[in-house]
């Protein structure tokens, strides 16, 4: 199946303090847009991994994640290359920890802003997604999933074999 369609895998941090939540402000092939800590995920990383990886990355934190507050799938027309893109979301909450004043933010990563809802949602055409703004309503709205309906098969760490036999279980298609 040399056409098989996959989705980009992505997570994201809501992070609520006080009233306010935490954003970044990135460049983007559409100019500066804002969103939450995110991106996307990475090979032999979990997708909680994941999450806590971005966070330190794009906005200097440590992070705990505590909930999945959702998952969402959103497509994406690129305006300059029309390129069609599909991302599947884990949006993550947790615990804001220690935050590193002195480390660089990952490239493209204009600042970190914390913005209430209300700004959040006057800003809502400049997100980088619609899900942005969903999914820290549906936080607000007291959605919280426990961190256990992801689990990940700890073959996911290491390579398999060169000639690796199928799972058990599973058939192979051919």
């Amino acid at each position: 199946m040399p056409d098989r369609w996959k989705p980009n895998v992505t997570v994201a941090a809501i992070v609520q303090r006080h009233d306010r939540f935490l954003l970044v402000e990135e460049h983007t092939r559409d100019g500066l847009r804002l969103n939450t800590p995110a991106g996307h995920l990475d090979p032999a990383e979990t997708p909680l991994q994941a999450c806590v990886r971005e966070v330190l990355e794009e906005a200097a934190y440590d992070f705990t994640p505590t909930a999945l507050v959702g998952v969402y799938m959103n497509r994406f027309v690129r305006t300059r290359t029309g390129s069609d893109i599909t991302y599947l979301r884990f949006a993550f909450t947790g615990d804001l920890g220690q935050h590193h004043a002195q480390q660089r933010l990952d490239e493209g990563i204009v600042r970190t802003v914390w913005l209430t809802y209300e700004e959040l949602q006057a800003s809502a055409h400049l997100h980088r997604s619609p899900v942005v703004l969903q999914s820290i309503g549906d936080y607000l709205a007291g959605q919280r999933f426990d961190l256990h309906l992801i689990p990940a098969d700890a073959r996911i760490f290491s390579p398999p074999p060169a000639s690796a036999p199928p799972l058990s279980g599973c058939r192979t298609v051919a």
